[in-house]
């Protein structure tokens, strides 16, 4: 029998299930391997005697904020269908949903902070922040309540050459769970590392494709249709009517990223008639093309350092304030567009209070413009006061450029003053001045004619 394999492993999980009450943790991405992995679960939890299911395993789903909308609907209408199954069956599995911190999601860092965009081949400061620290912290909540827990992970060998060195590394001869190489008190249970492409979309497809807590495979493998993102292809071959062969390991970004050149599970989703993304691709490229723009782009970096390039040109910093406001403006319209929810309104409420620090004196720009677009007040907007009149911040600005001082200085010198004002001791105040009028940028003549 071809799939005597997985009755092994569904054994081997009944076992080890059984070994301790340690819970278990399975990160879910709705992909097909983890997607495998918690089949798997299912099956081996409900040969278990209800009585003897007193293990917790939690099935965890990383939502990004700035998943391929297609995928999202699917990844959360996949974990409320686990959940409901499980309360259905008594498995004793949780799914949840985690998401970044609202400082810290792609377009607080972005509009908020002007984070640039990421680049290849190694600026990439999304992954830790959107889905690393999410799932550390769940990991970490979890460790303290139970003092140790089993990660279950989704991993083969047969997925790619680098992926079966890696898995070979950590490999420890002899033993099903190995310590976590980063986190205390974890260990790693690897299920699935034997397994060969061929079989991953036969037994998923096997049962006219229905999973145990009742989604479709079908749908599932409709997803990576036509995508060639793999390093090879799986032999299934052809089970629909249109041919599309299957790929081996393709992986679902989030819709806006920014580290490859065309995006090609976007664009494989619009190839197959999925016509509404066309303007989010839109919306990136056009992410893209502005991030080495100058007229863009400020020319120091948030600590007030600056650097200079290989060809002797002043590098980037983050996203000028009117950049970000125009990203802003272009991401509510896209929004309206596309009857999407690409933004929340706690993370428009987080770049507000980013916007004020950063030396914004209008204190007004992000609630008119989200009025000036979508027709509608934000609920904090009657309380947003500018710090003072247009014809006031243009007359500092114009004293400023009359004494040769740098306006952006005035305007943090402002706001850090407003900031720490009702401190009861002054020292607040001058460690935040002296940081700001020692930074960098302000010093750029004298520190080229000391070298």
């Amino acid at each position: 029998m071809k799939f005597n394999v997985f009755e092994n492993i569904i054994e081997e999980i009944i076992m080890v299930y059984k070994h301790d009450n340690r819970p278990w943790l399975i990160g879910y991405s709705g992909g097909k391997d983890s997607t495998l992995l918690v089949y798997l679960t299912f099956q081996a939890i409900a040969r278990i005697p209800k009585n003897e299911r007193t293990k917790k395993v939690y099935i965890i789903t990383s939502d990004t904020m700035v998943e391929n909308p297609i995928v999202k609907k699917y990844m959360h209408e996949s974990s409320e269908k686990i959940m409901e199954a499980s309360l259905e069956q008594k498995l004793n599995i949780e799914s949840h949903i985690i998401y970044p911190e609202v400082h810290q999601t792609f377009w607080s860092r972005v509009i908020g902070l002007g984070y640039p965009t990421p680049e290849p081949p190694g600026f990439r400061w999304c992954t830790e922040r959107l889905k690393i620290n999410p799932m550390n912290k769940f990991v970490d909540d979890c460790i303290k309540t139970n003092g140790e827990i089993i990660i279950l992970l989704g991993v083969r060998k047969a997925e790619s050459n680098a992926r079966y060195r890696s898995i070979s590394e950590k490999e420890i001869a002899g033993y099903l769970l190995n310590p976590h190489n980063n986190i205390d008190n974890a260990y790693v249970y690897n299920p699935l590392t034997e397994i060969k492409n061929d079989l991953v979309w036969e037994y998923l497809l096997k049962d006219d494709g229905i999973s145990p807590w009742g989604t479709s495979m079908k749908l599932l493998f409709s997803l990576y249709q036509g995508e060639n993102l793999s390093e090879e292809q799986s032999v299934l071959g052809e089970i629909d009517e249109k041919k599309i062969p299957i790929t081996g390991n393709s992986r679902f970004g989030c819709w806006c990223c920014t580290l490859v050149k065309e995006d090609k599970s976007l664009q494989s989703f619009i190839n197959r008639g999925s016509k509404e993304l066309i303007p989010l691709r839109e919306f990136r490229n056009w992410l893209v093309s502005i991030r080495q723009d100058s007229k863009f782009r400020d020319t120091k970096r948030r600590n007030g350092t600056v650097y200079t390039k290989a060809n002797g040109d002043t590098g980037f910093g983050p996203f000028k304030l009117e950049a970000r406001q125009e990203i802003l403006r272009r991401l509510l319209m896209l929004q309206l567009e596309t009857k999407q929810e690409l933004i929340t309104i706690d993370e428009l409420k987080a770049i507000d209070e980013m916007w004020d620090n950063d030396g914004d004196l209008n204190r007004r720009h992000l609630v008119d413009i989200y009025f000036e677009v979508t027709g509608k007040r934000l609920p904090w907007d009657s309380y947003k006061i500018p710090m003072y009149r247009d014809d006031i911040v243009k007359e500092i600005k114009n004293i400023a450029l009359k004494y040769e001082i740098e306006p952006e200085l005035m305007e943090k010198l402002i706001v850090s003053v407003d900031k720490n004002k009702h401190y009861t001791r002054s020292n607040a105040i001058k460690k935040e001045v002296s940081k700001i009028i020692n930074q960098e940028w302000l010093h750029q003549d004298i520190l080229h004619g000391e070298m």
